[in-house]
């Protein structure tokens, strides 16, 4: 099992450097950074997390940014999107920082990314709400041939372009794994057709009913195989993981091969201690 720390990095946080040497030094495989470039003032689209939507969201870092400062402080410790909203992002540009990050951090780099739920957010980037997923799923196809093609292009509905040079590509091949947020009807669609793994949210897919964890698991696996991939290609980590030794149990049963706590956008001397009481559950 596989243990990586989710925090909003914000302008007032302990910087992400600093918790990256925190992480790695207690053995840590991970640390993810989120998105969001900004928040709309109207506030009309609801948070998922509930009725108040915290001020780290509008003060968090650019996650590319933040990410390469926690690898340049780091050897061994994993970076990561958690989650990349490509739907508001140009594929050529985000294709090259990807691959530049992955390239910077030696192959540490892991890509999550998701459609978002801020519908004012993503219009202002160009994007309407209705029309992301074939925005995500258009951009990822497009970043996939510029990460693996000498001579790239793309010719979709939404992304089109002759061939193209662009360096550098990444360490990791054929790229960095793509790994798919959310728990929605469609999410193991897309998962199949162009993700590497799922990063459901552990709290959102646990109070949906319906399947099981365990349940769910078995069914991406068994839909990668009808489809012809390699079910253990596909990894699965989920998120917001409460630090309880039966729920780290659980999930290991159910089939996790990554789970990843939450801290909150706080100070050092607020995070240290938490890290130091997640690093005792890690088996």
């Amino acid at each position: 099992m596989d243990y990586g720390v989710t925090m909003f990095p914000t302008d007032t946080s302990i910087r992400p450097d600093d918790l990256a040497r925190l992480l790695e030094d207690r053995g840590f495989e991970s640390f993810w950074a989120p998105e969001h470039t900004h928040i709309p003032a109207s506030r009309r689209s609801p948070w998922p997390g509930g009725p108040e939507l915290p001020e780290m969201y509008w003060h968090t870092y650019d996650p590319f940014v933040a990410l390469t400062a926690a690898a340049m402080a780091t050897e061994r410790l994993k970076v990561a999107t958690g989650i990349c909203l490509v739907i508001e992002r140009d594929p050529i540009t985000t294709a090259k920082e990807v691959a530049s990050l992955d390239m910077i951090s030696n192959g540490r780099f892991l890509f999550g990314i998701g459609g978002g739920w801020n519908a004012e957010e993503m219009e202002n980037h160009g994007t309407p709400y209705k029309r992301r997923w074939r925005h995500m799923r258009e951009n990822i196809l497009a970043m996939k041939q510029l990460w693996t093609e000498d001579e790239a292009e793309f010719h979709g509905d939404l992304v089109d372009f002759d061939p193209v040079w662009a360096w550098p590509k990444p360490v990791q091949k054929p790229h960095p794994p793509v790994i798919m947020g959310g728990d929605g009807p469609r999410t193991f669609d897309r998962i199949i057709e162009y993700g590497d793994g799922w990063m459901p949210i552990y709290g959102r897919a646990t109070s949906s009913g319906g399947a099981s964890f365990s349940e769910k698991i078995q069914l991406l696996k068994q839909r990668a195989k009808d489809a012809g991939r390699d079910p253990d290609s596909i990894s699965i980590s989920v998120f917001g993981v409460p630090p309880k030794p039966e729920t780290i149990d659980k999930l290991a049963e159910a089939g996790a091969g990554r789970l990843v706590f939450g801290l909150p956008p706080a100070t050092r001397e607020v995070v240290e201690p938490l890290l130091d009481h997640y690093a005792g559950l890690m088996g």
